[in-house]
């Protein structure tokens, strides 16, 4: 069995510190028995094993039975005394009666295995004064020691998220089962605990206890391992069939031979829920049906009413109509207290087994959809919903009522937008008359990402939803139609939205409406995100995460964990960025829909770092959110990325197409803020394709679109667009003015990737129109150090480069080439990372205004100074970048 905790803790450092002690030749020669005392497999062989090891290299050890000699210290160590004999056991006494100086006693045992409880060596016990006598209890890990465990076990990659915890929970923190499940770990593909079922070694231990008790007393054993929690005599007496003296004598028997354990506050059971399952499994099947209901009659007269544990044994006990009304009771608790994700599988097991009453099957499939809308991806439920959607005997209400959260579902966490509008609408016919359902369906059809509908329709959506919600008188229903209206507003960059985010029911005592509310902030903090109030995103967050995490709506904080990466993304906070990106997608990545941020934000990070292969397939790979379908912001944005990939490539045909499809996806959804981050590239690829007049229109449309509406980001792209515009149409003193504005704005919001892009634009027109170059020259610089510090190695080099072309002659090295030795200079350290990033020759050269015949010279040198033998392995070769 592997060591569970370190060997050097306090206290065994203590221990060895005594037995040292005794057996010091110099010292005053005091005897020291130590008692190591712990249940079965809690690690006492191993510490008898350190200890002895530790101690009695410079001594004489003696072996159990062998009388000291009594010249000189000895170590006696003597294991599983429990298991002694009763001579052994005299000797035992008789020597530790007047033990000789200079003796170290360890004994270790099994206090539930004692002959006499607490007597280690029989009911003779005795030590005498002179002998100094310690007792080291050893019991059960903490969860910590059981991480380390299975660190050491399996590896830090393979101990995901909860497996120590559930380590921890299944064995009871016994060392010796937590290493036998984690030797059985270490032979299957996956880690999942339930399929491994008990150790062998704890198995037997548990059954050969069980049958040591008497027959007559044994139903008091399989009583608990069926309750399989900590229970009153009273309980257990009362599922075992034994009431009064019967049940206590037969628990008092139990205890006797380590059965059954005290588990404190007068309750009794088993040391670990793997111990318990041994024992149910040994029953034989009716002793277990009498067993489980019984238990089932117990639980349900207890006040609130256990309901998800009344579901376990009636099922268990064959009583199915009872089982599915304790699983629809079970799952209104949780819904209640928030435990949606938990309620749905209860829930989907119901639905799944077998033929369920009609009448049932509506109620618990309205349930199961309710509690799904605010948890997690489940392939199951949708599956479940689709099928009871398609019974054309269902009444159109209920029908109505299913198919919305089925849309809802569909659009959030499966990530099919199109075809969940699609029933939400159909659930709004269904649902006439009924205002609670109704109002949610309207609102749902309210939100204005999807590119299905115009941002007029999604306010017609809203304003229906709001009379309809006020009709209703439903709290629940008009906080979450509040949370959506706040979205919709926020969305248009309508400033009224503002007041209405203070409104929202954030202490109610309904937990449906601080759900709500905890969505409604989090789509508030993802709106204003992309209107550019970042810092007013961030406060929204922490208030929408928080109240979302306590109040179990999963979906709400997941989605506002990936605004935070958009909002970390646009604010230069990119350091880890984009480890965080992938360990988001790895997290929710069977979610398209909520994944698309941290996809985006992972392409977008790609791009400037000049690892164009890795762009395109985090914004364009199978995974990554569809252009035509997906949120219309995020297709915006990832638009504006691929637009200047075709320039870079120079495929100007390439870049103006996908500029003209991304602007028509904004035209029609009509929210002009969203053009912030695609409208200058795609007015540039427009005039570099000889557009000048559509290039015009596109920017005075984006002006227009903005008149009237609060988005400092878009104010800030409508600037630089304009910039654009002049530069391209000879106007480059107007345009280099546009372009500084612009800077001031993106300085302002934050967004420093973003001003120093500008700022590179406003001191090229000022170089061009050939005036004093110093600031201008000055500017660039910025430019290149502020893409250094972000990690943005393809825009630092081409600005570089740009400051190359302009570098004022006084500055420029002497004719000749500086010897650098083997060390990469700075023109071939700047290739070396383009051609790390994956950048062809050809690419690199344009970027760098060089030859490709330059290029590969240059990546040559690079390749024999760092001494690797591909582009792929310079990567690790150079200084590390700012990631």
């Amino acid at each position: 069995m592997p060591d569970s905790v370190g060997a050097a803790d306090e206290a065994e450092v203590a221990l060895r510190g005594r037995l040292a002690a005794a057996l010091d030749p110099r010292g005053a020669g005091r005897p020291v028995l130590l008692l190591v005392e712990g249940v079965a497999g809690t690690g006492k062989s191993r510490l008898v094993e350190r200890l002895g090891t530790a101690v009695a290299s410079s001594v004489r050890r003696t072996a159990p039975g062998e009388p000291p000699a009594g010249a000189g210290p000895e170590l006696l160590v003597v294991e599983d005394v429990h298991r002694a004999s009763a001579d052994d056991t005299a000797r035992l006494r008789a020597l530790l009666a007047d033990p000789p100086p200079r003796l170290a006693c360890v004994l270790s045992y099994r206090p539930e295995e004692l002959a006499a409880p607490g007597l280690v060596l029989g009911p003779d016990t005795d030590f005498p004064a002179a002998l100094t006598v310690v007792r080291h209890v050893l019991g059960p890990l903490g969860p910590a020691d059981v991480h380390r465990m299975a660190v050491a076990a399996l590896g830090a990659d393979r101990c995901a998220p909860g497996l120590a915890a559930a380590l921890h929970h299944a064995s009871g923190g016994v060392a010796q089962t937590v290493a036998d499940l984690l030797d059985l770990l270490a032979g299957q593909p996956s880690c999942d605990l339930d399929r491994l079922g008990t150790p062998p070694r704890l198995d037997i231990l548990t059954l050969r206890r069980t049958a040591a008790v008497a027959e007559e007393h044994r139903l008091i054993v399989l009583a608990s391992a069926v309750l399989d929690e900590p229970a009153t005599s009273r309980d257990l007496g009362v599922v075992a069939g034994l009431s009064g003296r019967a049940g206590a004598d037969a628990l008092t028997a139990a205890l006797r031979v380590a059965a059954l354990e005290e588990r404190g506050d007068g309750r009794y059971g088993f040391g670990s829920p793997l111990a318990a399952a041994a024992v149910r499994r040994a029953a034989t099947g009716p002793v277990r049906e009498v067993l489980h209901r019984r238990a089932a009659n117990l639980l349900a007269r207890r006040q609130p009413v256990p309901w998800e544990r009344v579901a376990v044994h009636r099922r268990a006990c064959g009583n199915e109509r009872g089982w599915l009304h304790a699983v629809e009771r079970a799952a209104g608790q949780l819904e209640d207290a928030g435990g949606q994700q938990h309620a749905v599988g209860l829930l989907e097991s119901a639905l799944a087994t077998g033929p369920v009453p009609e009448q049932a099957r509506s109620r618990l499939a309205r349930l199961l959809a309710r509690c799904a809308v605010v948890g997690l991806r489940s392939d199951e439920t949708l599956k479940v919903l689709r099928h009871i959607v398609a019974d054309p005997g269902l009444a159109p209400a209920v029908r109505g009522e299913i198919r919305l959260d089925l849309g809802l579902l569909l659009c959030n966490q499966m990530g099919e937008v199109m075809e969940g509008r699609d029933e939400l609408a159909r659930a709004v016919d269904d649902l006439a008359g009924e205002p609670v359902p109704l109002a949610r369906a309207m609102s749902a059809l309210a939100m204005p990402y999807g590119p299905d509908a115009s941002f007029a329709e999604n306010v017609s959506w809203i304003e229906r939803a709001v009379t309809v919600a006020e009709e209703s008188g439903d709290p629940v229903v008009r906080a979450a139609v509040a949370a959506n209206r706040v979205s919709v507003l926020l969305n248009g960059g309508d400033p009224a939205a503002w007041p209405l985010i203070e409104r929202l029911p954030r202490d109610s005592d309904l937990i449906g409406c601080r759900q709500q509310t905890s969505r409604g902030l989090c789509n508030a903090a993802d709106a204003v995100a992309w209107l550019g109030h970042y810092e007013k995103s961030r406060a929204l967050l922490a208030e929408g995460v928080t109240l979302a995490a306590r109040s179990g709506a999963a979906y709400a904080e997941q989605t506002g964990r990936g605004c935070a990466l958009v909002v970390d993304w646009a604010t230069g906070h990119w350091p880890g960025l984009a480890e965080r990106c992938r360990a988001f997608v790895d997290e929710s990545g069977d979610m398209p829909y909520l994944a698309s941020d941290a996809r985006m934000v992972l392409g977008l990070l790609a791009l400037a770092r000049g690892e164009w292969a890795d762009a395109l397939d985090h914004l364009t790979g199978p995974d990554a959110a569809d252009l035509d379908t997906g949120p219309v912001p995020i297709s915006a944005t990832v638009s504006s990325a691929l637009i200047r990939l075709a320039l870079a490539h120079d495929d100007i045909a390439g870049a103006a197409a996908g500029a003209a499809a991304a602007w028509q996806r904004l035209r029609a959804k009509g929210i002009w803020a969203w053009a912030a981050e695609l409208a200058p590239w795609a007015v540039g690829a427009t005039l570099r394709a000889g557009d000048a007049p559509t290039a015009g229109a596109m920017t005075e449309e984006f002006a227009a679109g903005l008149d009237g509406r609060d988005a400092p980001s878009a104010d800030a792209a409508l600037e630089w667009t304009r910039g654009v515009l002049a530069e391209h149409t000879g106007r480059t003193a107007e345009a280099a003015a546009h372009y500084d504005r612009s800077a001031a704005a993106y300085r302002a919001l934050p967004r420093p990737y973003h001003a120093a892009l500008t700022a590179a634009g406003a001191a090229r027109c000022a170089l061009a129109l050939e005036e004093d170059d110093g600031p201008a020259v000055a500017a660039l610089a910025g430019s290149a150090a502020v893409f250094d510090t972000l990690g943005a190695t393809w825009d630092a080099a081409r600005t570089r480069a740009e400051l190359r072309r302009h570098q004022p002659v006084a500055e420029r090295r002497p004719p000749g080439r500086p010897g650098y030795g083997d060390v990469l200079s700075p023109r071939e350290e700047e290739v070396a990372e383009l051609a790390a990033a994956g950048m062809s020759n050809r690419e690199i050269a344009a970027t760098l205004h060089l030859s490709p015949r330059t290029v590969e010279q240059h990546v040559a040198r690079a390749l024999q100074k760092t001494g690797v033998h591909s582009r792929q392995q310079l990567a690790r070769a150079l200084r590390p970048a700012s990631r």
